[in-house]
């Protein structure tokens, strides 16, 4: 009798048997979930297919790849690499696959029996559970949840200490696959405790799902209704409400006029955040009257669509603000949307790449990423029922995120897999934009970290507290500016202090890039911060973000039939993303590629930019960060200025 995951979803739970002297525990769980039970031990003679992850090879030559396609002064900037070039580029070594098969063949698992994945990243076999138990050292159970499914997985599994290097990590061990509720399941634990965020405390189970829930704290701010009789097409009012126009005349960049089919701008939201048409055709109607019911194209990921059923701006203002203003400002370019998740688990950035990279799709991690099938589903309305998207949808040139994580969310691990597969999109030319936070140097909803506890405080003290994925080295994070108030368009703008404060900060997690490490270190000799390591990390050897920055305050927005004032760097990553999609527009006319990963072009011309000199953003108790000349923690480089960055751009090969 064949004993299949994916027909009984299963739980078992490996036991103790005992590891031979050169074997090491690989992974382990201390505890099982609150609703699953044990049921039994797990027949000998049952079939489990068995999948082992292969570590991925050259990993520390990512940088250097990317900078090679992407510097320029490299002279093989714009020439991206293929999805298959970058799978076998990042394929397991020979030595790594030769090493497991010889352990699997001295184990009883004959060469003929394994086969490997089309993603060349895993190795997949049959085998008995006695098999299974012998090769990994353990012992398997069935458990059944409450909801009486039942499922297979150990508590702790070991492999031999040589074999170790080799190996990410083998399925079916430890992993509940079935939807558990998200307040109650358990952490894993991998050779190290990888459930401890890099902050120090314990990350909280599907933490990464609730990346569009009202209360995220990284959807942006809501202001007063307004009357918008008398602002269209005006400018002398911008330091109060910010249209489109208003954008063109800060950063002097001209509307759209073609739309090359293979240029592309997409935004990505998370459900249950949906636009209403309703309010995309009225802030049309008085700012862009030829796209009055104009929609963008859908790519529904994992059953997401433009929910309808939850509204108001907790709901709405996101998108809404998203693609009224990328829409607009790319016109008659068209904008991809990439609703992502159903409305019963939602859904998590690694949810969105497994759509656009199949193989990144097998590693996602089943305690914060999407579960599909869904076990529960059918009981549940508006729930996704089909397989989970991995593969199949193709990466716009680029693509704006107006959402983020507390750096210390999640685990270094999770955060570190994630950011290779940016470098991986990057190198395929894809330019990737999240905004940099709304609370300064704290953190969503304006959390810090106690020094003591390592847990969030109330966000009056304490550590500075970056976000994710801003502090990845392979993405471009985008702070926020604001007119001063009384100011003209044409005057200096400073970092925005009204409502939101622009995140910046240092990574905990990621090292300093190469392409950043001058601006950095400039930083801290000609502006030393008042604080020490007791704040933040005062090391000189972690990223630190944002790299740009756009305008982030009183954009007048249509959300639910009305017209309000919004602010946050939830604005500014899609006003950068539709500049660059213009920069794009005009090299592709050229017969050029796309503009692909921006910062070392960014950092190796500073002024391409609008330095921004005034304004801080304060959190944690303190003033945080200030503006000063050149590179800052608060707004990066500064704001974009069109016809400098079409220039070096278009000059680029």
């Amino acid at each position: 009798m064949r004993f299949s995951l994916f027909a009984i979803s299963a739980l078992a739970a490996c036991s103790f048997a005992l590891p031979s002297v050169d074997h090491v525990e690989h992974e382990k769980r201390d505890r099982l979930p609150p609703g699953w039970q044990y049921h039994e031990k797990l027949r000998g003679s049952e079939v489990l297919p068995m999948k082992i992850a292969l570590t991925q090879s050259n990993l520390d030559k990512a940088e250097e790849f990317l900078m090679d396609v992407s510097h320029p002064e490299s002279r093989n900037f714009g020439k991206h690499w293929s999805h298959e070039e970058i799978a076998n580029k990042f394929a397991p070594s020979s030595d790594s696959v030769n090493a497991v098969k010889s352990w699997l063949a001295e184990s009883g698992i004959a060469p003929e029996r394994i086969s490997r994945s089309q993603s060349l990243g895993w190795l997949k076999f049959d085998a008995t559970v006695a098999e299974a138990e012998n090769l990994l050292k353990t012992e398997y159970h069935v458990y059944k949840h409450s909801t009486g499914k039942p499922h297979v997985a150990c508590s702790s599994y070991h492999v031999p200490k040589h074999i170790s290097p080799h190996v990410d990590f083998i399925t079916p061990t430890l992993h509940f696959d079935a939807k558990i509720p998200q307040a109650v399941a358990q952490p894993v634990e991998k050779r190290a405790p990888t459930t401890t965020a890099a902050a120090g405390h314990p990350v909280e189970t599907k933490a990464a799902l609730g990346i569009g829930a009202p209360s995220s704290g990284s959807l942006p701010k809501k202001g007063p209704q307004i009357n918008i009789k008398g602002l269209i097409d005006e400018l002398k009012n911008c330091n109060q409400f910010i249209t489109p126009n208003c954008l063109r005349a800060l950063y002097l960049f001209p509307p759209g006029v073609t739309a090359n089919p293979q240029n592309s701008y997409g935004i990505v939201e998370y459900t249950p955040q949906a636009y209403l048409q309703g309010d995309l055709d009225l802030f049309f109607a008085n700012f862009s009257k030829n796209q009055v019911q104009r929609t963008p194209i859908l790519a529904s990921i994992n059953g997401g669509f433009p929910q309808t059923t939850l509204q108001g701006f907790q709901y709405n203002g996101e998108s809404d603000l998203d693609l009224e203003y990328a829409m607009t400002l790319i016109n008659p370019q068209k904008t991809t949307l990439y609703q992502v998740g159903d409305l019963v688990q939602g859904a998590s950035f690694n949810d969105f790449l497994d759509a656009l990279d199949a193989s990144y799709c097998a590693g996602d991690d089943p305690f914060q990423d999407a579960t599909y099938p869904n076990p529960d589903a059918t009981a549940e309305e508006g729930a996704f029922q089909g397989p989970k998207n991995c593969g199949g949808f193709a990466a716009t040139k680029v693509i704006s995120t107006s959402y983020g994580y507390n750096e210390a969310d999640l685990t270094a691990a999770y955060e570190q897999r994630q950011c290779m597969e940016y470098m991986k999109l990057g190198l395929a030319g894809t330019s990737f934009l999240f905004s940099s936070g709304d609370n300064g140097v704290a953190g969503n909803r304006g959390v810090c970290i106690d020094p003591v506890t390592k847990e969030y405080n109330d966000g009056s003290s304490g550590l500075f507290n970056p976000g994710f994925p801003g502090g990845c080295p392979y993405i471009t994070s985008v702070g926020a500016t604001q007119i001063a108030p009384g100011a003209s368009v044409t005057q200096p703008e400073k970092a925005c202090e009204t409502v939101i404060y622009s995140g910046g900060g240092f990574s905990n997690v990621f090292a300093l890039p190469s392409y950043q490490s001058a601006a950095v270190k400039s930083w801290f000799t000609n502006n030393p911060p008042p604080y020490g390591a007791e704040r933040f990390n005062n090391s000189q050897q972690t990223r630190g973000f944002p790299d740009i920055s756009a305008n982030g305050a009183n954009y007048v927005v249509a959300v639910t039939g009305q017209f309000t004032k919004v602010y946050g760097t939830s604005a500014s990553s899609p006003v950068v993303g539709a500049i660059l999609t213009l920069i794009n527009e005009a090299r592709l006319y050229a017969g050029k590629g796309p503009v692909g990963f921006i910062n070392p072009t960014l950092y190796a011309n500073p002024g391409a930019l609008n330095d921004i000199t005034q304004g801080g953003n304060q959190g944690c108790g303190t003033p945080g960060f200030t503006a000063v000349p050149g590179w800052d923690p608060v707004t990066g480089l500064g704001t974009p200025n069109f016809p400098k960055l079409f220039a070096k751009f278009l000059a680029l090969p």
